[in-house]
């Protein structure tokens, strides 16, 4: 761990990023995200690095590729990452922390779009949560706080209040904006690692305890 999280402290909910933080679709992303690339010329290598963490939309806008319909191209990336959910896992330790946690205390918040996060989760074997915000449920992406802000509010808590696990700097960034604590998952890649979080390579040893009131203790290992 980089930091620690007060033992003492407890929060009104989890929110928690999807790819790279509570499952790995990092190589079905990049198979599809290098075929995109190549057909538009880009370098392959240094384009990857700047998938991670935002809206496929976000990604073809940034991209610098003249000339293309952001829309139409993030439709087919999208029908492209569905079809593909080749080696999708979970991150160590996640199914069964996940599990056991409240239903009305977590949520996913993710850039992907609701269709391919309901498939990710299940190719992972991950329980659906009762409350997932995907990228297409708002207007602005990460690292634009939006999408935590909405998942705090379908809680029905302050985002201030939440513990927010992320693995990608543009969400830290987002959750950094609301006031939220963050804990970062270094599983897959550590450039978010360099930040004042706390950090954990999986959720192995991680624990939540629930209080009378309902919020959460969470132990990082």
């Amino acid at each position: 761990m980089s930091a620690l999280l007060d033992p003492n402290h407890a929060f009104e909910a989890l929110l928690f990023d999807m790819d790279g933080t509570v499952l790995t679709s990092i190589a079905a992303a990049e198979r599809v995200w290098a075929r995109w690339a190549e057909a538009h010329g880009l370098d392959v290598a240094a384009f990857l690095p700047t998938i991670h963490g935002k809206r496929a939309i976000d990604t073809i806008r940034d991209s610098g590729v003249p000339n293309i319909d952001p829309e139409a191209e993030a439709a087919a990336v999208l029908e492209a990452e569905i079809a593909d959910v080749e080696g999708i896992e979970p991150i160590t330790g996640a199914p069964g922390f996940l599990a056991a946690l409240p239903s009305t205390r977590w949520a996913i918040v993710t850039s992907a779009p609701r269709r391919l996060a309901e498939r990710r989760i299940e190719a992972a074997g991950l329980p659906l949560p009762a409350t997932l915000v995907a990228g297409d449920d708002v207007s602005r992406g990460k690292p634009a706080p939006d999408a935590f802000q909405l998942g705090a509010e379908r809680l029905g808590v302050s985002p201030a209040d939440c513990l927010i696990f992320e693995d990608a700097m543009v969400g830290v960034q987002a959750a950094e904006t609301v006031g939220a604590s963050v804990v970062v998952v270094s599983a897959l890649h550590s450039a978010a690692t360099d930040t004042a979080h706390p950090s954990i390579p999986d959720y192995r040893g991680l624990t939540s305890r629930s209080l009378d009131d309902g919020r959460l203790r969470i132990s990082l290992p």
